[in-house]
C-alpha cells in the first residue's frame, strides 16, 4: 500500500484525487520543496520553511507553518516506513474557475509523497544550454515554483547532445544554475557559487554551504568553470562532479569532492570517479 499525505490526512495515493480545476495543474500556480530524510527525519526544514515563506510572500499563496509540515512528514515517513530518500511537498493555490486572477478567499491544496532512497554522489557531463537563459531579474528565480518548463527544456537540449546535465546562464551571459542544482567551483582551497542575483535559485544545499563559511557568492563566468580545479553541482538530494564540460575534460579534486560531502553529510562511494 503507497501512502502520501493529502490537505491534512495520509491517505492511499491511488484514492488521492486532485481537482481538474485546481490551479497547480491549470496553470502551474503553486510551490514544492524537496526534502531530504535521513534516518527518518527530514533535513534542514528550517532552510526549506523559509524558501517557502518567501514564495507565499512573491506569489500571495497560503502555505502551511513548519509546525504543520513537520507533522505531514512525521506522520508519512512512519506510515511508509521511508528512513532515507526524499519527502515532496507541494502547495497549490487549489481550485478555481478559468481565468488568471486567483479567488481573494480560495482554499489551497498541500499535499506530501515519500520517496525510499540515498543521497548520492556522481560524475557527469556537462554543457552549456544555447537554448536556456534564466532572467536575473525575475522575482521567480528565488522560489521553487511549479513551473518547469524552462529546465525541462533545458534538460532535454542536453539529453540530446549526449550529456547528464544542461549550464543555465543569466541574461548578461553569467553562470546562474542547472536545472536542478547549484554551481560550485572550486579555485585552491575556496570555493564559489553564483549570487542569487545572478538567477540562482537560493538552494538548501547552497546556504548549509555558506552558513558553514565553506562557500563565497562571486560572480562566475564561462572562462572560470573551465579553468577550475574543480566543478560541482549540488542540491539537497546529491553531489555531481562534472567531469567533462562542454566537449572538454575539467580537472578534478578528490579533497575537493570529500569536503563538500563531508559538509553536506553526504557519504562517498568506495569507488572512484567514472
Amino acid at each position: 500500500m503507497s501512502l502520501v499525505w493529502l490537505n491534512g490526512h495520509l491517505c492511499e495515493a491511488a484514492q488521492a484525487h486532485v481537482s481538474l480545476t485546481d490551479r497547480g495543474l491549470t496553470l502551474g500556480d503553486g510551490l514544492f520543496e524537496t526534502l531530504r530524510v535521513q534516518n527518518g527525519r527530514v533535513r534542514h526544514l528550517d532552510l526549506h520553511m523559509q524558501r517557502l515563506q518567501h514564495g507565499r510572500a512573491v506569489l500571495g499563496l497560503a502555505v502551511p507553518d513548519a509546525a504543520t509540515v513537520a507533522q505531514a512528514a512525521q506522520a508519512l515517513l512512519q506510515a511508509t516506513d521511508v528512513q532515507n530518500g526524499s519527502a515532496r511537498l507541494t502547495v497549490t493555490r487549489g481550485v478555481a474557475p478559468r481565468g488568471l486572477l486567483p479567488l481573494q478567499q480560495g482554499e489551497p491544496t498541500v499535499f506530501m509523497t515519500a520517496t525510499a532512497g540515498q543521497a548520492t554522489v556522481s560524475w557527469v557531463s556537462l554543457m552549456t544550454s544555447q537554448t536556456i537563459r534564466r532572467d536575473e531579474l525575475s522575482p521567480l528565480n528565488r522560489l521553487k515554483s511549479l513551473n518547469y518548463l524552462p529546465n525541462i527544456l533545458a534538460r532535454q537540449e542536453a539529453m540530446r547532445a549526449g550529456c547528464d546535465e544542461a549550464l543555465l546562464l543569466n541574461v548578461r551571459g553569467r553562470v546562474a544554475e542547472t536545472p536542478i542544482s547549484t554551481v560550485v567551483i572550486q579555485e585552491g582551497d575556496e570555493f564559489f557559487t553564483p549570487s542569487v542575483g545572478e538567477g540562482a535559485l537560493p538552494g538548501v544545499a547552497r546556504a548549509v554551504l555558506l552558513q558553514a563559511g565553506l562557500l563565497r557568492e562571486e560572480p562566475l563566468s564561462l572562462a572560470r568553470l573551465k579553468a577550475a580545479e574543480g566543478l560541482y553541482l549540488i542540491n539537497s538530494l546529491s553531489v555531481r562532479q562534472v567531469k567533462a564540460f562542454d566537449g572538454a575534460s575539467v580537472r578534478q579534486s578528490a579533497a575537493g569532492l570529500s569536503r563538500l560531502c563531508a559538509a553536506l553529510d553526504i557519504p562517498l562511494p568506495s569507488y572512484g570517479g567514472a
